[in-house]
């Protein structure tokens, strides 16, 4: 299996968290406007066709896979993307295709022997 390959310390659960939250289109999307700015909840609410509580919801699925942080600021939630949590899970991606390219060059090299 791909993930036993992987020289991650990621358990299975924190793996599936991840991609759980990536999953999702608005959640992406979310990930891509804090990494380049803090928002607020509800500011991050008023770009959504979509309840506050909804909103609130997919923060906390990428605040539980720690690809944000929220900082309480007076009343305001302020979401921003958390570079250490982006960053492991830019490597984790990095491992899976690394396997993938190493599977292909071996399906490769063994279609060339046939020739």
């Amino acid at each position: 299996m791909v993930v036993d390959q992987l020289s991650s310390k990621t358990s299975d659960a924190e793996l599936d968290r991840l991609f759980q939250a990536l999953s999702d289109a608005t959640r992406r999307d979310i990930v891509a406007r804090v990494t380049a700015g803090e928002y607020t909840v509800s500011g991050l609410a008023a770009l959504y066709a979509m309840s506050f509580a909804a909103v609130q919801k997919h923060v906390a699925v990428l605040e539980r896979a720690s690809l944000v942080s929220k900082e309480k600021r007076g009343r305001e939630q302020i979401v921003r993307g958390n570079h250490d949590g982006l960053h492991q899970a830019r490597h984790l991606l990095d491992q899976f295709e690394d396997v993938w390219r190493q599977r292909a060059g071996r399906i490769a090299d063994i279609l060339a022997e046939d020739n």
